[in-house]
């Protein structure tokens, strides 16, 4: 296989494993925020909402981390 291919697999399997990482820090970071709200504020989902934002905005600067050094 040519060093061009084997660099495309390489990109591809690199984002691949972005998207699931983006996943499942907004899925932890989601059912840590809901087992705040079972704890501690069991009428609201505050907890939930503010985790869910804050795992979401983790995970976009991760992955323009790891893009940005992707394209160097």
């Amino acid at each position: 296989m040519s060093n061009k291919g084997k660099s495309g697999i390489r990109r591809w399997a690199i984002l691949s494993g972005i998207g699931i990482q983006m996943g499942v820090i907004i899925y932890l970071f989601a059912k840590g925020g809901a087992w705040l709200d079972g704890n501690y504020n069991p009428e609201g989902k505050l907890y939930t909402i503010i985790f869910t934002l804050l795992g979401v905005a983790i995970s976009l600067f991760l992955v323009l981390k790891q893009t940005n050094e992707l394209n160097k």
